[in-house]
């Protein structure tokens, strides 16, 4: 039997959180992108001890949502797989504009790009083919796609934007080796402007970290 694969252009609609309110008081705008298994709903609570009247969070909600364990019970959602990459990628990365035409930030802001675990590779991607204007990368515990290369983060150099890059020291995707090659690629990808901190535990959010951030 032969098959063909077709395509089909088709609108769609996707809900993403927010944290706080966009005020004239408003310091920080963070766009947070979550990793596999979360909610954006969920994601939030992470940011939720950040000072609440300068800092003001948006979480995307990623679009591929399951129960997790097979128990039927609770939801988790996934960014990507490996099945037609590109193609998703293009449909992910057209419904971050959307989220941000539809807030309409003020320019006058900070704004934070944080991605954690899978979240990273949605926000270096994001970034490197929109070539966002962002004061502050944080890239935490994730990798970066390997078809990125130093040449699509060459913008950030004139851009002074600081790049901050956590994992943890035991975090049971990395071990030792990889965690060096990870490193090595970091400073080749950023041009050695990145931040490196290694932290004391797995592959986990902590929001004393978080809270250090600005």
């Amino acid at each position: 039997m032969d098959s063909q694969e077709k395509k089909v252009l088709y609108h769609t609609t996707n809900t993403y959180e927010t944290l706080n309110e966009l005020t004239d008081k408003t310091q920080n705008i963070w766009v947070v992108l979550h990793g596999i298994g979360f909610l954006s709903r969920y994601f939030l609570k992470y940011f939720d001890e950040l000072p609440p009247e300068e800092n003001y969070i948006i979480a995307p909600q990623a679009p591929s949502k399951y129960y997790l364990k097979n128990e039927y019970r609770h939801v988790g959602a996934s960014w990507l797989t490996k099945e037609n990459t590109p193609l998703e990628t293009e449909n992910v990365i057209a419904y971050l504009d959307a989220v941000l035409e539809a807030e309409k930030l003020p320019e006058d802001k900070q704004f934070i790009l944080f991605g954690f675990s899978q979240g990273v590779s949605i926000a270096t991607r994001w970034l490197a083919e929109r070539q966002l204007h962002c004061d502050h990368l944080v890239l935490y515990a994730g990798g970066i796609p390997s078809e990125l290369t130093a040449h699509d983060f060459h913008f950030l150099q004139s851009d002074k934007t600081k790049v901050t890059v956590l994992v943890g020291n035991k975090d049971e995707y990395l071990n030792e080796e990889r965690l060096k090659e990870e490193s090595k690629k970091i400073d080749l990808l950023f041009r050695g402007k990145a931040e490196q901190r290694i932290f004391e535990g797995g592959h986990e959010l902590k929001k004393e970290l978080i809270n250090q951030l600005i």
